[in-house]
């Protein structure tokens, strides 16, 4: 099969051997070689995503105390402002990340979201908080998503479930951490919500600063025809083996067609891609109406069936505890098996918090229901982004998860409006029963979608 490669110095023909080579040398590492402080690094930009998503659900209820905002203008700032933010984010840089690599816009990314949450702190009303929690959403969704694009194209076919969750874990930590952050800050000082977003900005910056010293995707990069660069990681990772001692089976080179466009969205609308992208658009959707709909509301609606607010958050802050302990348990399974099959049990994991959150009997069955809500957070969020990016050629992959995960996020404008309506409307129980069946739905679909595990990622873009 011909390589068609974006290369203006080089016979496309000559560099698709040299190409197909470095990719077979890079696959047959069956472990991560790289630095393990990369995961560390990369781990940061998740701590901000998931400091951030939590952070807005405590902080709001002070925002609006505050600024005298309504119930409609506290959704519109909080969720819907964020959320389109983030789709934008994720969709356009997702784009330049296809076109220009991986490490440049990882780095801009996190920028953005340092600005934004510094920003966020400055508010004055509902303008200028609306303002920036567009931009904080735009350089959040772009930094998810390439994330999971970048760890994926480096990691071992192997260990990608398990590499990739070890990452999330050291993000999902900020989600685990931000309502104990958020009950020593918000409830007892003015300023404390302003506070929150400028530890969030500080994290970001940090985070800013480290990721300087990543390396680009060998994958993006032989693609693109730089494949001396390519060439340099790899041999960095094959050195990083032979120092553990592991030895290195021959290389197995294999075709490799990159078909680039100007447009990386041209690669996604034909087949198998299509039908991909409108399977993890829909998985996505269902899963965020329940996501967003607990994140968001969850807090208040507590508050409103007659918790203190800094009870609530108490309640809400002992069950995330559970985000670290399900992205660790996820972290040892991966691998093991299927990973459409691992979301489908999560999302079982998930409609067992709910119900037992809806049902409220005592403080108890509160903290337990979170537990296991956050729990399945936990377990389902990277397996599920991995999945995503795995479904994707190199060319359009960052594309494809962006595209998939951008619609997907329609829903968690869905859950933020549903969850308190359907709670008014028919009983707390009902409420959360019904983001819970959404979740188990997502599960579902996740069921028809090809298999992933253990497998080269060229093997499962085809």
């Amino acid at each position: 099969m011909e390589m068609v490669l974006d290369d203006r110095s080089a016979p496309a023909a000559a560099l698709a051997l040299t190409a197909e080579d470095v990719l077979a040398r890079q696959d047959r590492i069956p472990v991560w070689t790289l630095p393990r402080s990369y995961l560390a690094i990369i781990g940061v930009g998740y701590f901000f995503t998931f400091f951030d998503i939590a952070d807005i659900g405590y902080t709001m209820p002070a925002i609006a105390a505050e600024f005298g905002l309504s119930n409609s203008e506290t959704l519109f700032v909080a969720l819907a402002l964020g959320l389109i933010g983030y789709v934008i984010g994720s969709i356009v840089i997702g784009a330049i990340a296809d076109r220009v690599g991986r490490y440049r816009t990882l780095v801009v990314t996190l920028t953005i979201t340092a600005l934004g949450s510094f920003l966020d702190a400055t508010a004055t009303g509902i303008v200028s908080l609306s303002i920036w929690r567009f931009v904080t959403g735009f350089g959040v969704g772009a930094d998810l998503n390439l994330v999971s694009t970048y760890v994926g194209e480096l990691a071992p076919a192997g260990q990608r479930g398990r590499i990739s969750n070890l990452t999330f874990l050291v993000g999902i930590l900020g989600q685990a951490l931000t309502p104990f952050i958020a009950l020593a800050l918000v409830p007892n000082f003015a300023w404390g919500w302003r506070a929150m977003f400028v530890i969030g900005g500080l994290i970001a910056s940090i985070g800013v600063i480290a990721r300087f010293q990543l390396p680009e995707s060998p994958r993006w990069l032989a693609l693109h025809g730089r494949v001396e660069e390519a060439d340099a990681v790899v041999r960095r990772m094959e050195q990083g083996a032979r120092m553990r001692a592991i030895e290195l089976p021959p290389p197995q080179p294999r075709a490799v067609s990159a078909e680039l466009h100007a447009f990386p969205f041209r690669a996604l609308l034909a087949p198998p891609y299509r039908g991909r992208l409108v399977l993890l658009a829909a998985m996505w959707f269902c899963w965020y109406i329940g996501n967003y709909g607990f994140l968001g509301d969850a807090a208040t609606l507590v508050a409103e069936q007659g918790f203190a607010v800094g009870s609530s958050l108490l309640f809400l802050g002992i069950g995330a505890l559970g985000y670290p302990v399900g992205a660790l348990l996820m972290a040892c399974i991966a691998d093991r098996f299927e990973r459409r099959l691992l979301i489908f049990c999560s999302t079982l994991v998930w409609l067992a918090g709910m119900l037992l959150i809806g049902a409220k009997s005592d403080e108890t069955m509160l903290v337990a229901g979170s537990f296991l809500a956050s729990l399945a957070l936990g377990l389902y969020l990277q397996v599920a982004y991995t999945y995503t990016a795995e479904l994707f050629p190199t060319r359009a992959r960052a594309s494809g998860f962006a595209l998939s995960d951008g619609i997907g996020h329609a829903g968690g404008a869905v859950g933020a409006l549903l969850l308190p309506a359907l709670v008014g409307a028919t009983s707390f129980f009902v409420g959360f029963l019904g983001i819970g069946l959404t979740g188990v739905l997502a599960g579902l679909i996740a069921l028809l979608g090809p298999r992933t595990s253990g497998r080269r990622l060229e093997d499962v873009s085809h």
